[in-house]
């Protein structure tokens, strides 16, 4: 049986792995802020038909530089980031044999719930 993904985790592995995703998405969340307020300064700029190259592009670079990192941290782990602003985190799994997502949004203390790989939040069961 072919199988979706290559990296599976029981819910011992990704439990051991939220302190550090709690941290990533704490980085995406102050790089995101800072990508915005960056995006804000060049735009100010080009109105004002000002040259919106060197130092200003160079800060902009570097904090998309940041987020590209960050988000690799989940892409070589094979994690799914749903939902960014939510924290909403898929890990994939087996329950009973089927390939499905252990599911954990960043408010919630523990990993407590699955869904298959087509339903989403809406499908969460309780593990």
């Amino acid at each position: 049986m072919a199988f979706q993904y290559s990296k599976h985790y029981t819910r011992e592995e990704a439990r051991a792995l939220l302190p550090c995703i709690r941290q990533w998405l704490e980085q995406l969340a102050q790089l995101r802020s800072q990508l915005q307020e960056h995006d804000r300064h060049l735009g100010e700029l080009l109105a004002q038909g000002s040259d919106a190259g060197g130092e200003p592009v160079h800060r902009w670079a570097k904090t998309l530089g940041g987020i590209k990192k960050v988000l690799g941290e989940f892409q070589k782990r094979e994690i799914q980031i749903k939902d960014l602003d939510r924290g909403l985190i898929d890990f994939p799994a087996f329950v009973g044999g089927q390939e499905v997502f252990l599911c954990w949004e960043k408010d919630e203390e523990d990993i407590e719930y699955w869904h298959d790989l087509t339903s989403g939040y809406s499908g969460r069961e309780r593990l």
